[in-house]
């Protein structure tokens, strides 16, 4: 399969300048795929002026642009030539598999759902994002898309976790967890034990719940909560390492002896760095469409949206949709019993 990446490439806090050259980086690497630059032709041709002719590359104009700060509804209805939004289209004409977008998250949750549609049997859909441990990384959702969810949410969400994880990680029966305040089935609110029942009759790999500190021990390849919750342990787990960082190198920079210390531990620092390297798990994927969505950072780097890119290509390469379709219709007694209620 040679996947088709529709990249909006206007979006984000600094639009084609990153945008642009990480799109030709990944096409560089990836012999197998092409790229569909969605954008004001003038803004992108600059940045295209040294690149020999590809069959694989092709603008696509729009005139429009949705603004980080713009309402999303406003976007939806007044915007549709932005980029944002023929990217999107172009994942449902069939033109492109997958799209990219950097741009404001509320505008794509709403163009992306309103454009590609729901997915049978999913009543929501949810963010989902890789996340650093101590084994290696764990995949969470939902991480704000969706503030109140029933437990038939929660399953879906879990249900959509566990298939993205098995096609990309090719992993047959990936575990599942459920945030809560506690390991015990008694835990949580009445929402949360509720998925839990849902979760053990579901055939998943369900490991029941897992704790806040679980999350970076690795215990679960899918991290399944609502979206205020993950939303809130995102953005904490973010300040953490920010402060982290950051004090770090004003230790390392106190005196002359301790930045000796900063030089000789450099090598170790470098691959602690590279590890937790935020942008090497930027691209967060809108499960439960008909297509496949993913939201880079606004403020990514051109290696940052390098791999948001890849995050799409790999949805792409390995059929997430028809996945989550399948295990959802397979599922559909459990995973939709809140539809008739």
């Amino acid at each position: 399969m040679t996947a088709r990446i529709a990249i909006d490439c206007m979006g984000g806090d600094h639009g084609p300048s990153v945008t642009v050259p990480a799109a030709l980086r990944f096409l560089d690497e990836h012999q197998g795929t092409s790229l569909l630059l969605v954008g004001q032709q003038d803004a992108l041709k600059p940045f295209l002026a040294a690149r020999r002719e590809d069959s694989r590359l092709r603008i696509v104009h729009a005139s429009e642009v949705v603004g980080m700060d713009e309402s999303p509804a406003l976007a939806l209805r007044n915007k549709k030539n932005s980029s944002m939004r023929v990217a999107i289209n172009l994942v449902k004409e069939g033109e492109a598999d997958a799209c990219v977008s950097a741009g404001n998250t509320g505008a794509l949750m709403a163009i992306s759902r309103f454009v590609l549609k729901m997915l049978p049997g999913i009543e929501r859909p949810a963010i989902c994002t890789a996340i650093p441990t101590a084994s290696g990384h764990t995949h969470m959702l939902d991480l704000g898309a969706n503030v109140d969810c029933t437990p038939e949410h929660l399953l879906q969400f879990g249900i959509m976790g566990a298939m993205l994880v098995s096609a990309i990680e090719h992993k047959e029966r990936p575990s599942v967890g459920l945030l809560n305040i506690g390991e015990e089935e008694i835990k949580g609110n009445e929402a949360v034990k509720a998925a839990a029942e849902l979760l053990r009759g579901s055939g998943l790999n369900f490991v029941g719940n897992v704790e806040g500190d679980g999350i970076y021990k690795g215990e679960a390849d899918v991290i399944v909560c609502d979206g205020f919750v993950g939303n809130v342990a995102l953005k904490t787990s973010e300040g953490l390492a920010q402060m982290l960082a950051s004090s770090l190198k004003a230790e390392f920079t106190r005196s002359w002896l301790t930045r000796l210390a900063a030089l000789i531990a450099m090598p170790v620092l470098n691959r602690f760095k590279k590890r937790f390297d935020h942008r090497r798990y930027n691209g967060a994927v809108l499960l439960g469409l008909k297509g496949i969505s993913v939201k880079s950072h606004g403020s990514a780097d051109s290696l940052a949206f390098g791999f948001a890119i890849a995050r799409a290509w790999e949805a792409a390469e390995n059929r997430v949709i028809e996945r989550i379709a399948a295990k959802i219709q397979e599922s559909a007694p459990a995973a939709t019993a809140g539809e008739t209620t």
